[in-house]
């Protein structure tokens, strides 16, 4: 490697398993485990993502000079015993807690066993990184800006919730915290578990179905979360088992499984909880949209005080919290802040790149690299391989119904793809890197018309069967956002939802929410110039510069390679599948045409959800 400095990030032993890669402070490669091994949000050691990221990079075991992992054990360990002595938590949950310190103390034979060396040939430095500080850099280290406040919000991370501070140049500034057992992740993970969605990671559920209520309960909620002077809050412990009891987890390789977080008194206050097999009513939208006004409040309530402390009218925020792009859509108006910068994976994930970025910014003393341009970290895929691998199968497409062919150029692909968008057409659309957090955006993507009304239904028959209550994203050209929603800007990685146009939403009902909102992606140029072509592409043939994008799955992770998009295509009921310039066309059955309806209004729409089950 030469003089070359390599540093390989980690979030390990938690939700959304992931790894990264520096050279010289450059992010060359950062992928979660879930893509390779399958299994949504895989928590354990990213033996997989490690591997993939050295042979990216064309490394070996010996030539990382330094491992940065997003976790302390030691961090704020007199607070931690502190707790136990007053609470005496119960002795399962400490037992879970010292399991997981096990592991990410044992990471060294953890890495070697991955990389399939002696634990001698990894020269590499190990550093365990306060969870905490690793959200904060993952946000401020790779954004565009060079001051900003910097603010992290979770369930719990090496025993804090929260951490707020400001990022100047290269260096991060802590002013603050809160502390366990105090947590607005965990506040909206217990209305969530109340709900009846029970999977790791399904608040953003509760945030959909929000939007088909009304927040008739927020004084009931106000009493379970509370806001403090100082920009800081408190939950009403009755209501939460995590301080007493402790809540059960499952951290050690697979799907991540978290025990209930709520006591009876939550239930005693709000009433029975809802199964998860039971139809959603009006109480139960009325109970989310009170639980996101609530989140919204306290989350306002810290930035106001953060943005007086720091006097910056920058923002980077990062953390699970991060995700609720409904409030991030508010901040410039609820807030001082005028911008607001969320990376493409500010959850758990994103801590891999945040632990590296301490070791090189802070730890070296090196000066910031490039920002983030584009979420594509991803694995990519030669072009006449994927063409071999699709003639290999040729016998299984053609029993199938489909025909294949090569696009001879760009402009012809994207004309082509436009015009199948434009009449109707589901389109799988896989190219270049895979995308680094939760969103397809533009490159491992399924894409459709967002003129047709009845796209919600379609998707949800023909692939993503899923709740009816979420919504479908836009992809955007952003230099046609202003004429479409209410605020101008860039929001590239999905991180935001912003009201559309009131004279516009009648024209793209597909993403157009209950709301009048839409989570938009804005696609410019240098960042994906194929996907932008392709949006410009159906502009030029419908006169709306954006589709419908949702992630390249059937509920499962978003596909990794050619071949788990071209399995997704076989198995669900999409018309085309795109893979570089190879595109794969079902032959379509004659069928009347589908009408594009005009946008339903607020009362309809809540009637149609009415009885669903999720």
């Amino acid at each position: 490697m030469g003089s070359r400095t390599a540093i390989l990030g980690l979030n390990a032993y938690h939700g959304d398993s992931s790894a990264c890669l520096l050279v010289d402070g450059e992010l060359v490669a950062a992928a979660e485990e879930e893509r390779f091994l399958r299994v949504k949000h895989w928590a354990g050691f990213p033996a997989e993502a490690v591997r993939w990221c050295l042979a990216e990079a064309g490394l070996e075991a010996d030539d990382l000079d330094h491992v940065a992992i997003n976790r302390d054990p030691s961090a704020h360990l007199m607070q931690k015993v502190l707790f136990a002595l007053r609470r005496r938590p119960d002795v399962r949950a400490v037992a879970d807690r010292l399991k997981n310190a096990l592991c990410i103390g044992g990471a060294e034979q953890a890495l070697a066993e991955a990389l399939d060396v002696e634990p001698r040939a990894v020269r590499a430095h190990f550093h365990r990184i306060e969870h905490h500080r690793a959200h904060l850099a993952s946000s401020f280290l790779v954004s565009p800006f060079e001051e900003a406040a910097i603010v992290s919000v979770d369930g719990f991370g090496d025993f804090v919730s929260t951490m707020w501070g400001y990022g100047q140049g290269s260096r991060i500034s802590i002013l603050d915290k809160v502390s366990f057992p105090h947590s607005l992740g965990l506040f909206y993970l217990a209305i969530t578990q109340y709900l009846g969605f029970h999977r790791y990671g399904d608040e953003y559920k509760v945030m959909g179905l929000a939007s088909y209520g009304e927040p008739t309960r927020v004084r009931d909620l106000q009493s379970v979360v509370r806001k403090l002077p100082g920009g800081r809050f408190e939950l009403d412990l009755d209501c939460f088992l995590h301080a007493s009891e402790g809540i059960s987890m499952a951290w050690d390789g697979g799907a991540p499984v978290l025990g209930l977080s709520y006591s009876k008194e939550l239930e005693r206050r709000l009433g029975p909880a809802r199964a998860p097999d039971e139809p959603i009513t009006d109480e139960h939208r009325d109970l989310a949209a009170s639980a996101q006004a609530v989140y919204e409040e306290i989350l306002f309530h810290l930035l106001e005080q953060v943005s007086r402390e720091v006097h910056f009218d920058r923002v980077c925020l990062s953390g699970g919290c991060a995700m609720n792009s409904v409030a991030n859509g508010k901040i410039t108006e609820r807030t001082r802040f005028r911008e607001v910068w969320v990376q493409p994976a500010a959850g758990d994930a994103g801590g891999a790149i945040g632990a590296a970025l301490c070791i090189w910014n802070q730890g070296l003393g090196r000066p910031r690299t490039q920002p983030l341009q584009g979420a594509y970290l991803g694995p990519r895929f030669d072009d006449d391989d994927v063409g071999r691998e699709l003639e290999e199968l040729s016998p299984v497409l053609a029993d199938a119904g489909c025909r294949l062919r090569r696009a001879v150029d760009d402009e012809e692909l994207c004309r082509t793809v436009a015009s199948k968008l434009a009449d109707g057409a589901v389109v799988g659309w896989f190219q270049g890197r895979m995308e680094w957090g939760p969103r397809a955006l533009g490159n491992r993507s399924i894409l459709c018309d967002p003129r047709r009304a009845d796209v919600r239904d379609v998707l949800n028959l023909k692939i993503k069967r899923r709740e009816s209550f979420r919504p479908f994203a836009p992809s955007i050209l952003r230099e046609a956002v202003g004429e479409w929603f209410e605020k101008d800007g860039d929001a590239p990685f999905m991180a935001e939802v912003w009201p559309v146009r009131a004279e516009r939403r009648s024209e793209i009902p597909a993403v157009t929410h209950v709301d009048g909102t839409g989570r938009l992606q804005t696609v410019s140029r240098e960042d994906n110039p194929l996907f932008h072509r392709l949006i410009s592409a159906f502009r030029d043939e419908t006169g709306v510069p954006m589709v419908v994008n949702t992630s390249f799955n059937e509920s499962e992770p978003i596909v990794c390679t050619p071949g788990q998009a071209i399995d997704c295509f076989l198995r669900t009921r999409m018309d085309l599948l795109v893979i570089g310039s190879h595109v794969v066309e079902r032959v379509p059955e004659p069928a009347a045409a589908l009408p594009v309806e005009p946008d339903r209004d607020r009362s309809t729409q809540r009637a149609t959800v009415r009885g669903e089950t999720a």
